[in-house]
């Protein structure tokens, strides 16, 4: 593979149901992690909005909120990406095949199901925001490694 194939981002989509909080907090916090090495989308297989408590936890680490939308799975239809990484169960069951690209099943917990006073909810968004970083430092330095090792394979 030539110079420019070796560089190109690795192509990352993350999908959940409703692309409200998990899969949202996934595309900003791998952004913010991994910069120019991914270009990172996320939608939902029914997607609703993003949810308050989301942007509030991203913005307590000073993560990029702005352009954060509920997307469809529909509006990728038809492109190729080296990961697709689902992070609710349901998620997995209804995620259509996007071709080429390694499939990933995360399971985190529901924080928006959560019931409780505004901390109580705020505290579950917190831990749900910081168990998919924790996942996600530990994929970057796999996959990236990975790609420096191995050069012209972009897994």
């Amino acid at each position: 593979m030539g110079e420019n194939a070796q560089r190109r981002p690795i192509r990352v989509l993350i999908v959940c149901t409703h692309n409200s909080a998990r899969s949202q907090m996934g595309e900003a916090l791998l952004r913010w992690m991994a910069g120019d090495a991914v270009e990172v989308y996320s939608a939902g297989t029914a997607p609703t909005q993003v949810h308050p408590l989301t942007l509030r936890v991203l913005d307590e680490l000073g993560i990029d909120t702005d352009g954060l939308r509920a997307k469809s799975v529909d509006e990728f239809r038809g492109q190729t990406f080296d990961y697709v990484i689902t992070v609710c169960d349901q998620a997995r069951e209804s995620c259509p095949i996007f071709p080429g690209g390694e499939q990933i099943h995360w399971s985190f917990p529901d924080p928006s199901a959560v019931e409780g006073d505004d901390e109580q909810r705020l505290e579950t968004f917190r831990k749900v925001r910081d168990a998919i970083a924790q996942r996600l430092r530990l994929w970057v330095s796999v996959t990236l490694r990975e790609r420096t090792r191995r050069p012209g394979v972009l897994r």
